[in-house]
């Protein structure tokens, strides 16, 4: 019979009175069997529970571009107003049984729009548009406001001075207090859903985003492995990643797709998936061309281990 109330407080440590953080509050909720959460875990509750995306517009824009003519949503976020970008090849996927081809794109201002040779965000934008163009059938989602994996650009220059003293990418971050990375894909899968896509062939090497992107009604078939070649500018950057992030580059040999960080493991037969792009040559990507034999932009990502990713090595 009592009306619901809330109670805001500070927990404090019992030796010194200072503000208890993550570590002491995980022990004092083991000592005292009580449940923790986080602003955090409501926001994906929230992403996981509610449409929290909302379409901009009834009509899709015609955005030609280098690669093909695409049909592009807007959308916008109802939790933080960030505005999103669908292009879309080959819609609408409503009742359509075949997987589609699907990038979901963090927005990368230095890399996307400035050719920056720190990451590989740039050519994985590219090689997902010539992958979708090349098959006439697929969705990009360019999810805005992820710059430098969620700390935003000005952080993301503070993080590249700390790497230029020789900080690795991870290290920088947690320098500078900031999380390794904040990015979740709830607001992708909404998008993914509300242009009818159900079953899909998603490009990625991060086992996060392969994860992310699971559920909301949707089914991950196959994944088509983004490879790029390394550069002297950002070979570090690649191996941090795949070394202390978990992503799918390069990996040793004997190891499989299931062999990653946060021990995810990928659904699906003993058979190869994905499917190989072949493309021109001649559409190398510059000094950031795709790795492999220069007839394809993409590879066939196993699930058993029998294809292992080369070692990443810098272009010459």
């Amino acid at each position: 019979g009592c009306s619901p109330v809330g109670v805001l407080c500070e927990i404090v440590n019992d030796k010194d009175g200072s503000m208890a953080r993550l570590p002491d509050l995980i022990e004092f909720c083991k000592q005292h069997n009580l449940v923790l959460t986080s602003i955090a875990d409501l926001v994906r509750y929230r992403r996981s529970s509610e449409k929290l995306v909302q379409r901009v517009g009834d009509a899709p824009a015609r955005l030609p571009t280098r690669y093909g003519v695409f049909d592009a949503y807007a959308y916008r976020s109802v939790l933080d107003d960030n505005e999103h970008l669908a292009l879309v090849l080959g819609g609408p996927f409503n009742g359509q049984e075949e997987p589609v081809l699907v990038r979901v794109h963090s927005e990368c201002c230095t890399g996307d729009v400035f050719g920056s040779l720190r990451c590989d965000c740039g050519p994985q934008l590219d090689f997902a548009m010539k992958s979708i163009a090349k098959k006439g059938r697929g969705v990009l989602v360019y999810l805005r406001g992820q710059e430098g994996r969620g700390i935003g650009l000005a952080h993301k220059m503070r993080a590249y001075a700390l790497q230029d003293m020789g900080r690795d990418t991870v290290q920088a971050n947690q320098d500078l207090g900031l999380p390794v990375d904040s990015r979740e894909y709830g607001v992708g899968a909404q998008i993914l859903a509300d242009l009818g896509v159900a079953d899909m062939e998603l490009m990625t090497n991060n086992p996060a985003k392969y994860s992310g992107l699971s559920g909301y009604g949707l089914s991950i078939k196959n994944r088509v492995r983004v490879e790029v070649s390394a550069n002297p500018e950002n070979e570090k950057y690649l191996r941090t990643k795949r070394e202390k992030m978990g992503h799918w580059l390069g990996v040793p040999p004997n190891a499989s797709d299931t062999d990653f960080a946060n021990g995810q493991h990928i659904p699906g037969g003993d058979s190869a998936v994905g499917a190989v792009v072949p493309i021109n040559g001649s559409d190398a990507l510059s000094d950031l061309h795709m790795s492999g034999a220069e007839s394809t932009v993409g590879t066939v990502a196993p699930t058993n281990g029998s294809d292992p990713l080369p070692d990443t090595k810098p272009t010459s």
